[in-house]
């Protein structure tokens, strides 16, 4: 059509053409209702190659803490924590938690470590990644808070109908010494089917244990390697991707040892910056996946995006 011929529009013509429309044309969308609200929500799992092996973290629970300066900075005023999360954007009266057991398949074993607050947490998040809880060859607990070991058993019975145990000797003997219900209902009727391990041991082939004491006596982290390719599973060495990375001398009141965990904390946060290593800690932001840098005197936390898909 040449230019000539083109039909000419004026705001009358639209105007008018919308006038003329049936107000039949217009009821649905008139009469449509509200759509509900469906609240906040995130995926459950997220996985990740690594090598040969698959990573997949869980997200078995997550809720909101009030008064997070009564857990975290225990040894700085409320103004310095305050301005802190304000540099931040976070706020400082209440914090969300987040409960992050993983899985690593080596190829040849299904490998849990940790397993959240409670039985049908981990069992549900499990079966959303594709999983169930008779699929688990072996679990590895990083360490004795009821967080880690609260889904091991469910009426007294194991969750994981088929699977093996492993964790820290130094962590077992020292809540066998002192003990609690959490550990005297869940982990005392599985210690016989439990290795108990050492720093540098290995629960399977590409998974090596690494003391990270301070949180508890024993409390473990685990370097998981494949083809070249590392990854670290933090557990609670670093429980805040703030008030932790940030501020690693910050006291953390569930840290038995306050000082060594500080300690360890600076410890493992100069590894993995240097060595360019991701982790996945137990309760940074789902899904909880990660990289170290060095910032001034602390360290910076740096959500993985999708360095760890390709």
């Amino acid at each position: 059509m040449s230019d000539s011929k083109k039909p000419v529009f004026s705001r009358r013509h639209v105007l008018g053409a919308g006038a003329a429309m049936p107000l039949a044309a217009l009821a649905p969308q008139m009469t449509r209702a509200a759509a509900d609200m469906k609240g906040t929500g995130q995926s459950p799992f997220h996985r990740i190659k690594l090598g040969a092996f698959e990573v997949t973290s869980l997200l078995a629970a997550t809720r909101p803490v009030p008064d997070p300066h009564n857990i975290f900075g225990l040894n700085v005023t409320d103004a310095e924590f305050a301005s802190v999360s304000s540099a931040a954007n976070i706020p400082t009266d209440v914090a969300q938690f987040f409960f992050t057991p993983t899985v690593v398949n080596t190829g040849s074993s299904l490998v849990l470590f940790d397993t959240g607050t409670n039985a049908d947490g981990i069992a549900a998040a499990l079966n959303a990644a594709g999983y169930g809880t008779n699929d688990i060859d072996q679990v590895v607990i990083t360490h004795m808070h009821g967080d880690h070991i609260g889904g091991l058993m469910k009426d007294g019975t194991p969750t994981f109908a088929n699977a093996s145990y492993a964790t820290g000797a130094i962590e077992f003997d020292a809540w066998d010494m002192s003990g609690n219900d959490g550990f005297e209902s869940n982990v005392r009727p599985l210690a016989e089917n439990m290795t108990m391990l050492e720093d540098g041991g290995s629960p399977a082939s590409g998974i090596t244990a690494m003391l990270a004491a301070g949180h508890t006596p024993g409390h473990m982290g685990y370097m998981i390697e494949s083809e070249g390719k590392q990854l670290f599973l933090g557990a609670d060495f670093a429980n805040h991707y703030v008030w932790s990375l940030a501020h690693p001398d910050w006291e953390v009141k569930f840290d038995r040892d306050k000082a060594a965990a500080a300690q360890t904390r600076r410890r493992i946060l100069d590894m993995l910056a240097a060595d360019k290593i991701p982790f996945i800690g137990y309760h940074m932001p789902f899904p909880a996946m990660g990289f170290v840098s060095k910032a001034g005197d602390g360290y910076r936390y740096e959500p993985a995006s999708y360095q760890l898909m390709l």
